[in-house]
């Protein structure tokens, strides 16, 4: 049965996503700064890009969900499956997410982020050319 308004469950679950789509973004930092890139900079540039927008909206969604006390604990994970526990107004609602799937919203996320950044870079060059 679901306990959560879709709002809030869009709300916490974005948020959920936007979380392990930040950690793929330092992952992949890390991955350049130390790789043999002859040159980084636009890759770094790019990749700092998408995870400042991600974290602004991280942390708007966070205060929001602070707001209408909602929160998301992750519970459990094995190969097949990984499981959240959401929280709204008191109600519990247990989520199970199949691995490749979460990998698939990541990925997705990914790349509104990186069309996010590049909208942003290709607006500073064309004020620069």
């Amino acid at each position: 049965m679901r306990y959560l308004k879709e709002e809030e469950f869009q709300m916490a679950s974005r948020f959920l996503f936007l979380s392990m789509t930040i950690i793929v973004l330092e992952k992949d930092l890390e991955q350049i700064e130390n790789g043999a890139f002859k040159i980084k900079e636009p890759y770094l540039n790019l990749l700092h890009d998408m995870k400042n927008l991600a974290k602004n909206e991280r942390k708007n969604l966070r205060r929001k969900m602070r707001e209408g006390k909602i929160d998301v604990v992750f519970v459990q994970k094995n190969d097949t499956f990984s499981t959240y526990l959401f929280i709204a107004r008191g109600y519990e609602e247990e989520r199970r997410y199949f691995n490749p799937a979460v990998r698939k919203k990541v990925e997705h996320l990914y790349h509104e982020l990186m069309v996010e950044a590049l909208k942003a870079h290709a607006r500073f060059l064309s004020e620069v050319y």
